[in-house]
């Protein structure tokens, strides 16, 4: 499976460095040097030579690209990966956009924590500056738009095929969702 690890931003100095907005959470897992990544489009492959944070910022060196011209030339381009299917995070609170994707959103009372019925599904995952947000479907045609924060989803049940959301007014259902 390709996964979306960066996009590549400007030259940095005239060695070949670039600018990375990154767009993983395990930025040092995928930008060791060695590791050969892919461009989207055009299917480059590009190994890092180096990479380092400098300002905030990720600085990338890739082994194909000695000098400022060439690094030039890639300024916008998406760096992507294969992962096998199975792969998660290393982290266990953290999730991979694929392994929510599809998964069923249930609502969750703040008293007892149990799930209810199915509401509808995650469609796609947000990676928005302050945070992620899940991108719901729900059965009735509307989309909610949910902060993929611990305090609003508080259960990720990935192996049985769930999320639940605590049930807030007006998050998931309104007083206009007859039935809910």
């Amino acid at each position: 499976m390709e996964v979306v690890v960066g996009r590549v931003g400007g030259a940095h100095g005239i060695r070949g460095e670039v600018g990375v907005e990154v767009r993983t959470d395990e930025p040092e897992r995928r930008f060791v040097v060695g590791t050969t990544l892919r461009t989207e489009p055009g299917s480059r492959a590009l190994t890092v030579r180096s990479n380092r944070t400098h300002q905030q910022r990720q600085l990338v060196a890739f082994e194909q690209v000695e000098d400022r011209t060439t690094a030039e030339a890639l300024h916008g381009l998406l760096l992507v990966v294969d992962v096998a299917d199975d792969e998660s995070p290393q982290d266990s609170e953290e999730f991979y956009d694929r392994q929510l994707i599809g998964l069923e959103v249930r609502p969750i009372a703040e008293s007892d924590g149990d799930p209810g019925a199915v509401l509808g599904r995650v469609h796609g995952v947000l990676h928005l500056p302050v945070q992620d947000v899940l991108a719901c479907l729900l059965d009735n045609g509307r989309e909610v738009l949910v902060p993929f924060v611990a305090e609003l989803v508080p259960t990720v049940d990935v192996s049985s095929g769930w999320i639940g959301v605590l049930d807030l007014p007006g998050l998931l259902t309104t007083d206009e969702d007859p039935g809910q």
